[in-house]
């Protein structure tokens, strides 16, 4: 796991080795190990290095291909470098290094962007070609490592792992894209290819750029989640032992490594499932992490206790209680534009315990997003249910009626007829969103109102729905959160947080065999009678006690209502109330009416007030310099 800086040199003409150190230092946290540059008249690259695999400099980037005409940067790890480097050296390839940064130059030299095709693995990369002056970045396929780049027009461009290394570079405009603004309120983060800047992007997950001097950037899409092609009839037991076949694989290739490796416990299904795999690979006891709350409403730890139990685990666990205005006022630095997923807290906390003892860590991202693991699935698939079969006008009635009633029961139909009466990606996209739009346009300040008028922020859900017309609606909902959410919001979290500890995490659940498997599975195997993640909890039943198989959903949360009103109040109300600049983006009346009303419990605004102050400890960080 690394960091990964560069631009071509027309984009910045004064830009040297020693900004490239700069770019580097910005990003240091990604890899403390080493750094390097490379410079010559037409580009610079740059890298800092988490040693993983090949400890030795010889694993040092940028890496010259044997020839010299290729230089690379590359952050992340390939599972099936060594297959790949076996199959080159039969062929004839030399190799100096036991690195799989190594394999990607050959293979590209062999193969050029068709390598893609063939790595497995998580993987942001630059390659330099000397000879033909081409720059050539590419993402993977599900969006694990990230990939951010300035574009001045023509052929002027930069690229980073992360924002804050681009604006190390001279010139490059820091103005907020307004747009971006209303994204980040709707969905908690700005999904891709947008960012809080106007003019720095994200390149999309299964996507690469090639740029030739003289000429513009290309962007092209080289994977995409396809559910359309379905799996031979398969019996239920024979798809489950096929799935546990696959996760199997993923989970043993991905503790390789030459350094210690752990995993996150959380006690729910996913990460219980890869600490059973692990402990039945390996010959010493797994090292597990998890974090606790004193609040037990959001406290898991019991269940972790419970999985590192059964599998004699060598088992760490911090409670989250001290200290947490000093981490809240942390996190903008690591995501470098607004974000408002408030598991993140504990993500940093979980992940500076696993790096006092490991550099690896397995964990058990994906699960929900390929096998129906949301409560929302199963609320959203009554909704369609309803949709399909009750006439619109009982509907209408119902809505009304319902609608002025008080009550749960009530408030529960008024929701489900509301649903259903909408078009289904738009009733997703409610289902995905933390703010309406009369409450959008409210909270807005003038100027920002007016910059983002017509503009509507649904377009990234109706976009990835609108690809998958024709199916049926819990394969909509399934790949439109493989598209957004779990890259936008699950992956940046987790990548962010580890490695704001350079600690590198790997999700068995995410390989993409793993991902077109179940891609190719009928949806009653996924979500069955209301049952959710059917196929997983049957292919992991003989390995998990079934009071982790089949115990509720918890999700990973944070007690938001009583923050506001204890632990983040007077963090809060500075930054909310008392700090003038932020009402060039939310109109102060609407901020301090929210503030009041969740301190005095008329409403719990928790998540909007933590969207509210990400957002200004994020101005202050990035916009007040």
């Amino acid at each position: 796991m690394c960091g990964i800086t560069g631009f071509i040199r027309r984009c910045a003409p004064s830009a040297d080795t020693a900004t490239l150190r700069r770019m580097g230092a910005s990003i240091i946290h990604r890899g403390p190990d080493a750094g390097g540059e490379y410079l010559d008249r037409w580009v610079g690259l740059g890298h800092r290095r988490l040693s993983i695999i090949d400890l030795s400099p010889l694993g040092n980037q940028p890496m010259q291909s044997l020839d010299g005409r290729y230089v690379i940067v590359f952050n992340g790890e390939i599972y099936n470098f060594r297959a790949l480097r076996n199959e080159l050296k039969a062929e004839g390839c030399q190799f100096r290094s036991r690195t799989d940064t190594e394999v990607i130059l050959a293979l590209y030299r062999r193969e050029g962007a068709a390598c893609l095709n063939r790595l497995n693995g998580m993987f942001a990369f630059a390659i330099w070609d000397r000879d033909d002056k081409t720059l050539f970045l590419a993402r993977d396929r599900i969006g694990k490592k990230p990939l951010y780049y300035y574009h001045g027009g023509g052929d002027r461009l930069a690229f980073a792992s992360e924002i804050k290394a681009l604006l190390q570079l001279p010139g490059i405009p820091r103005d907020p894209d307004p747009t971006a603004v209303a994204d980040f309120l709707t969905y908690l983060y700005i999904p891709a290819p947008k960012t809080i800047f106007r003019a720095i992007h994200k390149l999309p997950p299964g996507h690469c750029l090639e740029l030739r001097l003289g000429s513009g950037p290309v962007v092209s899409r080289y994977w995409d989640v396809d559910f359309s092609t379905t799996t031979a009839p398969l019996h239920q037991d024979e798809a489950a032992e096929r799935l546990l076949e696959l996760i199997a694989g993923s989970t043993a290739s991905r503790m390789m490594a030459d350094v210690p490796l752990g995993a996150f416990l959380s006690g729910g299904l996913d990460s219980s499932a890869i600490v059973a795999l692990m402990a039945g690979s390996s010959g010493t006891p797994v090292t597990t992490c998890s974090i606790g709350f004193t609040d037990r409403q959001h406290d898991e730890s019991v269940y972790a206790r419970e999985v590192a139990r059964c599998f004699s685990t060598n088992h760490a666990e911090y409670t989250l209680e001290e200290q947490l205005a000093d981490t809240v006022t942390l996190l903008p630095r690591y995501f470098d534009e607004p974000f408002a997923d408030s598991s993140a807290v504990p993500t940093f906390h979980v992940s500076r315990l696993a790096r006092k003892v490991v550099t690896v860590a397995l964990a058990g991202d994906g699960g929900d997003e390929n096998f129906g693991g949301y409560d929302k699935y199963v609320v959203d698939l009554k909704e369609d249910l309803a949709r399909r079969v009750i006439p619109r006008l009982f509907l209408k009635t119902l809505h009304a009626v319902a609608g002025r009633c008080s009550g749960t029961l009530m408030r529960k139909a008024a929701t489900l007829a509301s649903g259903a009466l909408a078009d289904p990606g738009r009733a997703f996209f409610r289902t995905n969103s933390f703010i309406d739009d009369a409450s959008l346009r409210r909270l807005l300040a003038p100027g920002l109102a007016t910059a983002c008028r017509g503009y509507d922020p649904a377009l990234h859900t109706l976009d990835a729905w609108e690809r998958t017309r024709g199916a049926d609606h819990l394969t909509s909902m399934l790949y439109t959160d493989l598209k957004t959410y779990l890259p936008g919001d699950i992956l940046v979290k987790v990548d962010r947080m580890s490695m704001a500890h350079s600690l590198e995490v790997r999700a068995p659940l995410l390989d993409y065999r793993v991902v077109e498997f179940a891609a190719s599975l009928p949806s009653r195997l996924k979500i069955h009678r209301g049952s959710k993640k059917y196929l997983l909890k049957r292919a992991f039943s003989a390995q998990l006690p079934p009071g982790i198989v089949n115990r509720r959903k918890h999700g990973f949360t944070v007690p938001l209502a009583r923050w506001f009103r204890q632990d983040l109040r007077e963090l809060a109300q500075r930054h909310l109330l008392e700090q003038r600049e932020l009402a060039e983006f939310f109109d102060p009346g609407e901020v301090g009416r929210l503030w009041q009303e969740h301190q005095h419990g008329r409403a719990d605004h928790g998540t909007l007030l933590w969207s509210l102050l990400s957002f200004s400890l994020w101005q202050q960080e990035y916009l007040q310099v």
